[in-house]
């Protein structure tokens, strides 16, 4: 794919963060705040999906890379809330990080223009408690947890030990482009 083409891709992110009015006073540091930002958020999933787009070595649907024109949902939100979609959809118990739900399927995706590609859930509270037990941002962790929800949307599956550990890496290298 061109360069031309990539630069003319479209992204519609519909972005939702709860208010979190006892958070704020934990995030001391300004790009820490830029996780509720929905500009933040618009410019992290498009270059995602222009860095995904000019590598062909993954195994992704193919019609994904035929495609100028994507849209997905994010929503930032709390342990409760998360409980119960986890509940509800995937019969588990209790709040976990992250959970995406797709909406891809290559006969689906084949005969659109614009591709939806499903909604990302991210519990800010999973969030700011995994990023102390890792030790790093609360930044560094909403893009990890972002990228995996988001490749997941892209039909990305982790069903044993090296699926998960290819998954891991190329999550690794979608942050560190954006630095």
């Amino acid at each position: 794919m061109t360069e031309n083409i990539i630069s003319e891709i479209n992204l519609d992110l519909v972005f939702k963060c709860n208010q979190f009015s006892h958070f704020p006073n934990k995030l001391k540091d300004t790009k820490d705040k830029l996780i509720f930002e929905d500009i933040f958020w618009d410019k992290v999933f498009l270059s995602w999906i222009k860095i995904i787009l000019k590598k062909d070595d993954y195994k992704l649907p193919n019609s994904i890379f035929e495609k100028k024109s994507f849209s997905l949902g994010l929503q930032i939100i709390s342990n409760q809330e998360i409980a119960f979609i986890n509940k509800k959809w995937m019969q588990k118990n209790g709040p976990t990080d992250v959970l995406s739900f797709p909406i891809i399927s290559d006969e689906y995706l084949n005969n659109l223009e614009h591709i939806e590609l499903g909604d990302i859930f991210i519990s800010l509270e999973m969030a700011i408690e995994q990023s102390f037990e890792y030790k790093h941002s609360i930044y560094r962790e909403m893009l990890w947890l972002a990228s995996h929800g988001f490749l997941h949307l892209l039909g990305w599956e982790h069903n044993n030990d090296l699926d998960l550990e290819n998954m891991l890496n190329f999550q690794e290298y979608l942050i560190k482009q954006l630095d």
